[in-house]
């Protein structure tokens, strides 16, 4: 016979062995730990059976981590109520210094009971490929790019300086397969490095080419295609902003988005006191870090170029509206912002916030369409 209680359960989750707690619902109500289970799927279904049968409502939590959302797709698909927990966002006492699974799962489901968490959005299973998809690239460039450093820091310490201005260009290429140096362990080292930049490179073509295979088939595919008619922001931009934010109506206004990518100002006030920073770089570094390099591009003059054209002309009248207003008005904040003698970094990162909530408005564009 089941008891007419609710309980909130508290998971620290490893990769072998999960912690468990449990807190009475009713305030104040008893707080105990249960253990820890093998984290296998089996294990936690059956685990997850004897609570309910025990109980009438249940409430999981858990925090983000590389042990992904498996458990929470188990559980929720079970019936029950589960959320994962941002990490960053879980309080904590100053002055506690010990950190164990128990304790981890007991505050857990304190927490929970307080309602004191903040859950994460949690992607379905054809999102998430796609966020794997998109964060492979991104390791590949970054690989790409320390290959490259490695070859450039090896010519500059023999004294091999490149006469051209732009590098790694099939005339650069040549340039380094034309020289010669006196140890033959020299030339082969040379030629590693360039080989692994060359492999690197592959590597990032390949999964761009990928990307823009399963785009075509992705239930978000139509966003991506609108967001590409603003200025900036190509294929490999969308599809990451998409990939990581997601549901983009789950932000009311576009100053959430801004505050969730970190683009807002920190604030330090306290009476009559207002101290205001530099952003916050909370959330999402990956597309923050992309939509400051797509700022970049607003020095210029409000233009529409060859490629965007084509993909105005396939977009909607609305979205199409957004796209000239939003480069009309941010070339304008470009030069007002550079003729009031701001630094270039301080410039591309006010245009990027702006920019963050013109691509609010074609999601929401495209999710009412």
């Amino acid at each position: 016979m089941k008891h007419c209680t609710e309980v909130f359960v508290g998971i620290d989750v490893s990769k072998a062995r999960n912690a468990i707690a449990l807190a009475d619902g009713e305030r104040g109500g008893e707080v105990r730990y249960l253990g820890e289970i093998d984290a296998s799927v089996e294990n936690m279904r059956r685990f997850v059976k004897r609570l309910a049968a025990k109980h009438e409502r249940l409430y999981f939590c858990y925090e983000a981590g590389p042990t992904g959302y498996g458990l929470h797709r188990l559980i929720t698909e079970m019936g029950y109520d589960c959320i994962v927990v941002a990490p960053s966002l879980i309080p904590k006492k100053p002055g506690d210094r010990v950190k164990t699974n128990r304790r981890d799962a007991v505050s857990l489901a304190k927490l929970l009971r307080a309602d004191e968490l903040t859950a994460v959005w949690v992607p379905d299973a054809g999102h998430e490929a796609m966020r794997d998809l998109v964060r492979a690239r991104t390791a590949a460039v970054e690989c790409l790019r320390v290959h490259r450093q490695q070859v450039s820091a090896f010519m500059l310490k023999h004294g091999r300086i490149y006469p051209q201005k732009t590098g790694w260009t099939m005339r650069y290429l040549r340039w380094l397969q034309e020289q010669r140096f006196d140890h033959p362990a020299h030339q082969i080292a040379l030629q590693e490095m360039v080989d692994a930049v060359r492999v690197a490179k592959g590597r990032m073509m390949r999964l761009e080419e990928a990307i823009a295979e399963f785009v075509a088939s992705w239930s978000l595919g139509p966003l991506v295609v609108a967001l590409q008619t603003l200025r900036g922001v190509n294929l490999i931009v969308a599809v990451t902003f998409v990939a990581e934010i997601g549901d983009v109506s789950r932000f009311d206004n576009p100053r959430q988005l801004m505050g969730y990518l970190g683009l807002v100002p920190g604030e330090r006030s306290t009476g009559d006191t207002i101290r205001k920073g530099g952003i916050t770089k909370a959330g999402n570094s990956r597309v923050r870090s992309l939509l400051v390099e797509s700022a970049w591009t607003y020095r210029h003059p409000p233009k529409i170029g060859k490629t965007k054209l084509y993909r105005l002309e396939a977009a909607p009248p609305k979205v199409r509206e957004i796209a000239w207003k939003a480069q009309t008005r941010l070339t304008a904040r470009y030069r007002a912002l550079s003729a009031r003698g701001k630094k270039t970094t301080v410039v591309c990162t006010a245009i990027a916030r702006e920019l963050a909530g013109f691509m609010w408005s074609v999601a929401r564009e495209i999710k009412a369409a």
